[in-house]
């Protein structure tokens, strides 16, 4: 699972095209920096850190789509620590499906937009509580850019013929003791598409430098 290919998304004519969040990783994140810095001051590599981190946070955002897709998840790439912190993020997350109804319809699906020229894989795509809903799992963190992304997968949805979603829903999940469980909801997603569009914009400009 570890070396899953990074997927590469292709409009009608087989021309590769940027995903959503290559795009929106342009946005710098100061509270990274400071994050970083926070670490480096106790002695702690924060690379080495963010590493870890990150194999947690993948691993349990694979193991919470494999249970949606009804799936047994494959573990053997990730280590007995990293196995038993990402469980403990699955158990957060049945906590809170215990509250909610879901009829999935897309799970991890790649779409590409033929009038924008990009791609995107929404995480999850269906009816939540029985409105059509985009929901999306983060780990470590949900950061601005977040709501820029989801919008952009709201925007490939449409564009292929789903259901417009009425809201969004990030779920961010904790991967140690000392992160919080959080749910944002939106229901408004104009601004946030188009921030979206003039990050495209100045993606397409730097390729030209």
């Amino acid at each position: 699972m570890k070396t899953e290919a990074h997927i590469r998304y292709r409009n009608k004519e087989g021309k590769i095209v940027p995903g959503a969040t290559t795009i929106v990783n342009l946005l710098a994140k100061p509270a990274l920096i400071i994050w970083a810095n926070r670490l480096g001051l106790q002695g702690i590599d924060s690379t080495k850190f963010r590493d870890e981190a990150a194999g947690i946070g993948s691993l349990a955002h694979y193991l919470i789509l494999a249970y949606l897709r009804g799936e047994k998840p494959d573990t053997s790439d990730y280590t007995p620590n990293q196995l038993d912190l990402a469980e403990n993020c699955l158990l957060f997350y049945f906590d809170w499906e215990k509250g909610h109804q879901l009829e999935s319809v897309l799970i991890e699906t790649p779409l590409v937009s033929e009038e924008y020229q990009f791609g995107g894989t929404p995480d999850w795509y269906g009816r939540l509580d029985g409105d059509y809903t985009l929901i999306d799992y983060k780990s470590g963190g949900v950061y601005e850019e977040a709501y820029y992304q989801v919008c952009a997968y709201r925007q490939l949805l449409i564009e292929n013929g789903y259901q417009a979603p009425t809201r969004i829903v990030i779920l961010g999940i904790p991967r140690s003791p000392d992160e919080a469980f959080t749910e944002q909801v939106y229901t408004s997603f104009q601004s946030g598409w188009e921030i979206f569009e003039h990050l495209k914009a100045i993606y397409e400009l730097r390729k030209k430098k």
